[in-house]
């Protein structure tokens, strides 16, 4: 658990990931690391970086492209006491591995009524803004939140990076920690020491009194300086993460909704089918009778990730985006 006496610093986000890796690392000689390029060069964002020169390959492990593969091998490892820390390189190639994931990995401690545990820690980038187009940006959180048997996590700064990570590569069960590569330059404080951050458990980013914004990931810093600029409008935002997906941590957001009366729902992810929807069903079951408007989404276009910048620029959801539905929502009272 989180500490208030641990020694600080302000560090990267992709710094943070490293660091959490290499602390695990020489916590517990059952973690190793796996993935394609994540010993030799350090992986291809650098959150591996000298870990094979630290703790050899026989604990950071350079696998072939084969995603199906990779999972599979861990499967197996952690069925017999092992903790695979995977990198699946970019969220895209799940789709190689979905049935190692979604029919064997959330499936098996079921199936052989809890005597195998599957702590496997699956770590993978999602998101545009790097024009890396169709293939190489998607977000697809949404798919693994329906899959019981799976935890899904997605920080939103280095603190959480680190700390949501050690919980994930503790927790018996497996947890996909989903990244976003326009993040990983984010600065922030960090400790020092080994700690985690609770799985399922929210965080009200910005206190607010009249309208409830929750975010995930990129769009938290996207949806604060919303409310930075929705602040000239007379409003009061109070901006929730959920930073845990699956399981959601529907009350601390209820709780802000029943305080502000108003709520809008952002992520990267397209919007049709996208687990803002899911929130948002949610929050008029919980606190229907407190809402003053309908809760509002905001997502992506249903049209796959442009490679031109400027059309990129368009699709990706931004501060605008966000200000732009909140007074749309606030224009449907008058």
């Amino acid at each position: 658990m989180t500490t208030t006496a641990q020694r600080t610093r302000t560090t990267s986000y992709v710094n943070a990931i490293l660091e959490a890796q290499r602390q695990l690392l020489t916590a517990d000689p059952n973690v190793f690391l796996c993935g394609e390029d994540v010993a030799l060069y350090g992986g291809v964002f650098g959150t591996s970086r000298g870990l094979m020169a630290e703790f050899g390959p026989q604990r950071v492990v350079d696998t072939p492209i084969s995603e199906s593969g990779i999972v599979g091998m861990a499967i197996g490892a952690a069925a017999t006491g092992l903790r695979p820390v995977v990198e699946i390189m970019f969220m895209d190639f799940v789709g190689v591995c979905m049935d190692q994931i979604v029919n064997q990995l959330a499936k098996m401690r079921y199936m052989f009524g809890g005597k195998a545990t599957l702590p496997v820690t699956i770590r993978t980038m999602a998101g545009g803004g790097r024009n890396m187009a169709a293939q190489h940006s998607q977000s697809l959180e949404a798919w693994f939140c329906h899959v019981p048997g799976l935890k899904v996590v997605m920080p939103s700064n280095p603190y959480d990076a680190k700390g949501l990570l050690v919980a994930a590569v503790r927790d018996d069960d497996p947890v996909l920690v989903i990244d976003n590569k326009m993040q990983l330059g984010m600065q922030g404080e960090v400790p020092e020491d080994l700690y985690e951050v609770p799985l399922g458990k929210a965080r009200v980013v910005r206190e607010g009194t009249n309208f409830t914004i929750v975010a995930t990931s990129r769009m938290v810093q996207e949806a604060l300086a919303a409310a930075e600029q929705l602040g000239a409008d007379g409003l009061n935002v109070e901006v929730v993460d959920p930073r845990t997906l699956q399981p959601l941590d529907i009350e601390t957001i209820a709780t802000s909704v029943r305080k502000t009366h108003r709520a809008l729902v952002a992520h990267e992810a397209v919007r049709f089918g996208g687990i803002g929807g899911e929130i948002v069903a949610q929050i008029q079951e919980e606190a229907f009778d407190y809402l003053d408007a309908p809760v509002g989404r905001v997502g992506a276009p249903f049209s796959p990730v442009p490679f031109s910048p400027a059309l990129e620029a368009l699709y990706v959801p931004n501060r605008d985006t966000i200000v732009t539905e909140v007074r749309r929502i606030l224009g449907k009272q008058v």
